[in-house]
């Protein structure tokens, strides 16, 4: 389960089914040297594209759809992989804000042409940002402070915020806000109008369709089978390095890792510990990690039906007496890292150093002084919820069986609830649980999109009164454009969030990524969009 249903890295294990020529093709395709050159020229990439709705950039909301998305569209502004703080020219070459304090100015690329030939203009971005806003899917409220974007000339536009303390850059780098070339998508239906929600029809078209800037031009998508993509010959970054992009749809990890050592796919996302640990001597095969922005974590509340949660001193408890480095150790094979809380490890202000200095950790004395403090030396009980499913390899029920036995040591008796994970959202999201186990991945590397999360409509979950002080700080931390000084807030959002115990992280993956030695160029990034393509070529 995850609250922004969104992506880092692809997240769960994977095969596949082909269709048309290029299926046959590939169906009957053996490892590198015997490929033949219709193979050799596609990059095929194994991925659960089971969650997918919809293809079209401004209604992008799961797991697997941003990969396409960003491999065929462009925003303004993007993130290199493994930086997920400083923000890096794409489409735009510069910005800056005016000195009304509202407007931000973005200077676009003047050698960028769509697919169809066509250059791309200031009227092509205002258009898009404006669909976007008017769609009102899913993606707009990422972007609900922007209240215009004006042209300035055919390379110059203005994005003017109704709330210029609210951060946008790190959220348009999204493949959400991306450009479209207008004419081209209004030909299908597209409208940037106020009635677009009623009135646009250019998703279907969407769907099997790009009319956008990036490396590779979407050109059909089979619903649990495959997204197909064609070399763009356009792109203003050169000549991509495949002719083709297929995406296949995969869903069991076995029969993944056996495509895979066949060279029937080129990239293998979500390969679980044990299947990576068997490719480690493969002289064809190389193994990639990265780590996510995603976490797992447990949310204990002040539960109404339970007072021994409503003490802070007993949910503390509760935090110092689990083994973290034994969960990583033993149920994800030490590929994690462990955040303070809710800001992951890889944001600005949030490191492994700080998760030492200031976070949680096993120390057991401390848990039983604890619980004395607040008048339960024997313990208490609370249920623990958790979904029949597993996250980056780690089923839930092995994790709750890990933090019941550790939990057991000081007196706190955790009682096991597994149950289907839609029940466990409607109890989770209803406010109805004692504690509960679960996932978390934001759309875009900004840390206010986690902040306000656990200030907002988390608190309410856990039933936690947040005072206006600790809104005041995140309100101040995300205002803050200087990085240095917003990170100093941040660090003492993350004092409270320790402070105030309903959250523990207890694992952030460092997802690893199996792939062939016949390509090379492909970067894995937990900016959202998994990997980027652009660069990826045969060997």
């Amino acid at each position: 389960m995850t609250d922004e249903n969104r992506t880092g890295l692809g997240r769960r294990p994977f095969i596949a089914g082909g269709a048309g020529l290029l299926g046959a093709v590939l169906a009957g395709a053996r490892p590198a040297g015997a490929q033949s050159a219709a193979r050799r020229g596609t990059l095929v990439i194994g991925l659960d594209i089971s969650d997918a709705t919809s293809l079209d950039p401004a209604r992008v909301a799961q797991y697997s759809n941003p990969l396409p998305a960003h491999t065929a569209w462009d925003s303004l502004v993007t993130f290199t992989p493994g930086d997920y703080v400083n923000v890096k020219p794409l489409l735009a070459t510069e910005w800056a804000y005016q000195p009304d304090g509202k407007t931000i100015r973005f200077k676009l690329r003047n050698d960028v042409k769509f697919v169809s030939g066509k250059p791309m203009t200031a009227e092509d971005v205002r258009f898009s940002l404006q669909r976007v806003m008017n769609l009102k899917d899913q993606p707009q409220q990422y972007i609900a402070h922007v209240e215009s974007v004006k042209v300035v000339d055919d390379h110059t536009v203005d994005m003017v915020l109704s709330d210029p303390t609210q951060p946008i850059l790190t959220i348009i780098a999204a493949p959400e806000f991306v450009v479209m070339e207008k004419a081209a998508v209004m030909e299908h239906g597209a409208t940037d109008a106020p009635d677009a929600k009623e009135k646009d029809t250019a998703t279907n078209w969407l769907n099997d369709n790009s009319a956008g800037t990036g490396a590779y031009r979407l050109t059909g998508w089979q619903r649990n089978q495959q997204i197909q993509m064609v070399q763009n010959p356009n792109y203003w970054r050169g000549k991509p390095g495949f002719e083709r992009v297929l995406i296949r749809h995969m869903s069991e990890s076995a029969a993944q890792l056996l495509a895979l050592k066949r060279g029937d796919i080129d990239v293998a996302f979500n390969l679980i510990p044990e299947q990576v640990a068997t490719l480690k001597d493969d002289p064809a095969i190389e193994v990639k990690g990265a780590t996510s922005l995603d976490f797992i974590y447990m949310a204990v509340a002040a539960s109404p039906a339970n007072p021994a949660l409503q003490n802070k001193a007993a949910r503390q408890a509760i935090g110092y007496a689990i083994d973290y480095d034994g969960i990583i150790r033993n149920l994800i094979g030490g590929n994690a890292v462990r955040p303070v809380s809710f800001l992951p490890v890889g944001v600005n202000g949030s490191t492994e150093a700080l998760t030492k200095e200031i976070g949680f950790r096993e120390d057991l004395p401390r848990a039983k002084k604890l619980l004395a403090d607040a008048g339960l030396p024997d313990g208490f009980s609370f249920q623990l919820a958790y979904g029949n499913a597993a996250i980056a390899g780690v089923q839930y029920q092995n994790l709750a069986q890990k933090i019941q036995a550790d939990l057991a040591r000081v007196g706190i008796k955790a009682e096991l609830a597994p149950m289907d994970q839609l029940n466990l959202r409607t109890m989770y999201l209803g406010g109805k649980a004692q504690g509960v186990l679960t996932f978390w991945n934001p759309p875009a590397p900004e840390n206010l999109l986690w902040a306000s999360a656990t200030i907002d409509r988390v608190a309410k979950r856990v039933h936690w009164d947040v005072a206006p002080d600790v809104r005041k700080l995140v309100a101040d931390a995300a205002a803050e454009r200087d990085i240095t000084k917003s990170g100093a807030l941040y660090r003492k959002y993350q004092e409270v969030m320790v402070d105030q115990a309903n959250h523990f992280v207890l694992i952030q993956p460092i997802y690893q990524v199996a792939m062939r030695k016949t390509i090379t160029g492909v970067q894995l990034t937990a900016a959202g969009w998994m990997a980027e393509l652009s660069g990826a070529k045969p060997v």
